[in-house]
C-alpha cells in the first residue's frame, strides 16, 4: 500500500511514524514545503506524480486547508480512501464527495475505556452529561513558541473550539446530534493569540440528553473528563489518567484502568479500523455532523 501525507507538523509527522510500522505500507511520500532527506516529498498536491498510484491519503494540515485539499482529491482521484485531520474544515462549508470514501480523525474514539463507557451505556436511560477539557496553551507543546502555532492563529483555523472538538465529537457519538444549543465562545485570557480560548455550550440531542461541554486553552491543571449520569449508575471518565469510575445507587464502585497506554495506541487502532472494519472511525457524515455544531456555536458568538 502506497501512502501520501499531506502537511508535515506534529500530527503529521505522528502519522507517518505510525504508518510506518505497518507490514502492509510499502511506502509514505509527503506534501511539505520542508526540505526532507531521505524522503520523496512535493511542494503542493499539484506536483504530486501519478497521484492515482496512491491507495491511502492523510490529510495532516491546517484546518483551513482541508476544504480546498479535498476537493482536489476528489477531483483527482477515485476509489480511494482519504483519512482528514478533525475538523474537517474552520467553518460552515458545502463540499459533495462523491469518488473515494473519507474519514475524519476523532482519534478518542478508540481510547479503550470510552469503548468500555458506550457498553454500558447501551442499555441504559441516559439523564445528562458534561465533557470538560482544559490545557494552557504555552505547556501544549513543549519546546515550541505557542504564538506562532496554528492554535493561536484564527485564519489558519486556529482556537479551542476547533482544536478540542473532539469532545462534541464523542459527546454525538455516544448521545446523538447536539440540539437547542446555547453557547459561549471567547477570547478571555492574557494569551497572545487572536484565536477563541474558551468555548462553553448547553443544549440537548436529539436523543434527548442533556450535555454540557466546557473546552479551554488556559487552565494551568490540564484535564479531559467526562460525567454521564443515569437512572441506574453514575460514570467519570478520566482521559489523562485512563480510568473510568462506574457507580450505582446503592454505593457500589468499579474502577477500569489501562495505566499503561501506550503513546500511539488510539491513532493504530484508528487508521486499522479505516484499513479493516471501518467500525468505530468517524464517517465523513459524522464529521459534518461535528461541522455543522461548531457552525451552529460560531455563528451564535459572531460579534
Amino acid at each position: 500500500m502506497k501512502v501520501l501525507i499531506i502537511g508535515y507538523g506534529s500530527i503529521g509527522k505522528r502519522h507517518e511514524e505510525v504508518l510506518s510500522s505497518f507490514k502492509n505500507i510499502d511506502s509514505i511520500d509527503i506534501v511539505t514545503k520542508q526540505t526532507l532527506k531521505d524522503k520523496t516529498t512535493f511542494s503542493s498536491l499539484a506536483k504530486v506524480k501519478n497521484i492515482d498510484t496512491y491507495n491511502y491519503f492523510v490529510i495532516a494540515s491546517e484546518t483551513n486547508k482541508h476544504f480546498e485539499q479535498l476537493k482536489y482529491l476528489d477531483e483527482n482521484i477515485s476509489n480511494k480512501i482519504i483519512f482528514c485531520e478533525k475538523p474537517l474544515f474552520d467553518t460552515r462549508k458545502e463540499l459533495t464527495l462523491n469518488n473515494n470514501k473519507v474519514f475524519v480523525g476523532y482519534v478518542l474514539r478508540f481510547n479503550p475505556l470510552l469503548a468500555k463507557l458506550k457498553l454500558f451505556l447501551k442499555d441504559e436511560v441516559i439523564v445528562f452529561a458534561h465533557a470538560k477539557c482544559g490545557q494552557n496553551l504555552p505547556s501544549w507543546r513543549p519546546g515550541t513558541d505557542y504564538k506562532k502555532s496554528y492554535s493561536a492563529k484564527k485564519e489558519e483555523g486556529g482556537g479551542v473550539l476547533l482544536d478540542l472538538s473532539h469532545e462534541i465529537d464523542y459527546v454525538q457519538w455516544l448521545f446523538g446530534k447536539i440540539e437547542e444549543i446555547k453557547s459561549y465562545q471567547r477570547k478571555i485570557s492574557d494569551l497572545e493569540i487572536d484565536s477563541d480560548d474558551l468555548t462553553m455550550l448547553i443544549g440537548k440531542t436529539d436523543e434527548n440528553v442533556m450535555v454540557n461541554i466546557s473546552i479551554d486553552y488556559i487552565s494551568k491543571i490540564t484535564h479531559r473528563k467526562l460525567l454521564v449520569e443515569t437512572f441506574e449508575n453514575s460514570y467519570e471518565l478520566d482521559f489523562i489518567s485512563n480510568k473510568l469510575i462506574k457507580k450505582n445507587k446503592l454505593g457500589l464502585e468499579e474502577v477500569y484502568s489501562f495505566s499503561n497506554l501506550e503513546r500511539n495506541y488510539m491513532f493504530e487502532k484508528m487508521h486499522l479500523d479505516i484499513f479493516e472494519e471501518q467500525k468505530n472511525i468517524c464517517t465523513i457524515q459524522e464529521g459534518i455532523k461535528v461541522m455543522s455544531t461548531i457552525s451552529t456555536i460560531q455563528e451564535q458568538n459572531n460579534d
